[in-house]
């Protein structure tokens, strides 16, 4: 007898509820579906997702077979190998286009199908209000995740026989993943955190330290369990306990996303649907490539190019600067950190970008507008992250760093001509932010005269 166990986005066999399940079965096929409309070369993304794959590949060699990888769609591919198996099985998704692509394989299969929540603490619809309804705000989510029994991690309790075809093996990613890849990448990144845990609370707000976890790179793709990321991380100091709240703030989104789909497209506040977005294609490519003239959002959109990720707090300052201070389009700036983040889900970004926006559940106040100076100077006091990614402005010191154009003379004395080394300022900040706000009041105004 034979099961499938299909691969998405759980790219491990620790606590993989639908290997688990699947081992007792007898003989295992693991099968990857290279999706052509997801697989795109060179992207982060795809490269860390490569190397993924060739370190599950590894393990699955280490039992004596092998990973299948074949093309897709998963909707002809699936039920393809599934007419020499008994059984498939494999760990759900959330997103649109996850949920719409299993309908289409599930209805094509002959043989039993078998869905877990492997990737997720709390399956959707699991946390609910006492009258049964999804909550629409975190908070009170909180309360009642954290309330919530936990499920243990699954352990095999079977050592089933791995086939060994490899199919079209593993495509080339573009080029070699940023990140550690696999199982043990995921470890080395938990064991690093766990060093300074205990400090999350007050230095994850900081980029300068650099003290997030970045396993948002292996929840993504399934390199590690939620689950026992909790069970390794506790809760018995503030920053543990901080460190968690994220993992439930990850759920939020996901359960969120389930009860909204449309909210990759379409803001979740009906007030904020008819905000008079600025169509400014050169101030959007501005943003991109760091050359604001605002020395944190430049930082923060320079390491996103370069590494396929962004510290959290960054990720908020230069999405509140496109929204409020260029009023350009959340979903511009949205697809734009979902292409390059090797970290990039649907469901966090996409409920990220509209709590900065103000337009999603439980979102910022739309009169939220972040400064970016002040902002700067708090959380890089010294500079340190500036520097590191604005490398123009590395011989200015800290006073002066966080808004060089202040004061130009003294910024040319360190060898740093605003407007010819380095940019000035595309808006003007205060400006910007009451633009911000008649837009968002005449978006809510026209609505409550509708």
């Amino acid at each position: 007898m034979t099961a499938i166990v299909w691969f998405r986005r759980d790219l491990r066999l620790t606590d993989n509820p639908a290997w688990t399940a699947a081992a007792g079965h007898g003989e295992v096929r693991p099968v990857f579906v290279v999706e052509a409309s997801l697989w795109k070369p060179g992207e982060h993304r795809t490269r860390q997702l490569a190397g993924h794959l060739v370190a599950l590949d590894t393990s699955l060699r280490a039992r004596g077979g092998c990973l299948t990888v074949v093309p897709g769609p998963a909707s002809r591919a699936i039920p393809a190998l599934a007419v020499d198996a008994d059984a498939v099985y494999w760990n759900q998704g959330w997103s649109p286009y996850s949920t719409a692509r299993d309908r289409r394989v599930a209805a094509a299969l002959e043989v039993p199908v078998h869905r877990y929540w492997g990737c997720l603490v709390h399956p959707p619809g699991s946390i609910v209000t006492r009258a049964g309804e999804p909550y629409r705000v975190f908070t009170p989510f909180y309360r009642r995740w954290v309330g919530s029994p936990l499920t243990d991690p699954v352990t095999e309790t079977a050592s089933p026989t791995v086939t060994a075809d490899p199919g079209d093996g593993v495509p080339d990613g573009g080029g070699p993943p940023l990140y550690a890849s696999g199982e043990d990448g995921a470890v080395g990144r938990l064991e690093s955190f766990l060093g300074h845990v205990d400090e999350y609370d007050t230095d994850r707000d900081r980029p300068d330290r650099d003290r997030t976890s970045r396993l948002s790179i292996d929840l993504k793709y399934g390199t590690i369990s939620p689950r026992l990321l909790i069970d390794e991380v506790g809760g018995d100091t503030a920053g543990r306990e901080a460190f968690v709240r994220q993992l439930a703030w990850r759920d939020f989104y996901a359960h969120s996303l389930v009860v909204q789909p449309r909210s990759t497209t379409q803001a979740i506040r009906n007030e904020f649907t008819g905000i008079r977005w600025r169509d400014d294609p050169e101030g959007l490519a501005t943003w991109t490539e760091g050359r604001t003239g605002y020395p944190i959002v430049d930082a923060g959109m320079r390491q996103l190019l370069a590494e396929g990720w962004m510290h959290n707090r960054v990720r908020m300052i230069t999405a509140s600067f496109l929204v409020k201070d260029l009023l350009i389009d959340w979903r511009e700036g949205e697809r734009h950190f979902r292409a390059l983040l090797v970290d990039g889900d649907v469901a966090q970004n996409v409920g990220n970008w509209q709590w900065v926006a103000g337009t999603g559940a439980d979102a910022a106040p739309y009169f939220r507008v972040f400064n970016p100076v002040l902002q700067s100077r708090k959380l890089d006091p010294e500079g340190e992250y500036v520097r590191r990614w604005v490398p123009e402005l590395r011989n200015l010191p800290s006073p002066l760093i966080h808004a060089p154009w202040e004061r130009p003379a003294d910024a040319a004395t360190h060898g740093v001509t605003i407007g010819i080394d380095y940019p000035a300022p595309i808006v003007d900040h205060g400006e910007a932010r009451q633009r911000a706000l008649a837009a968002y009041n005449t978006a809510r105004g026209a609505r409550g005269s509708a």
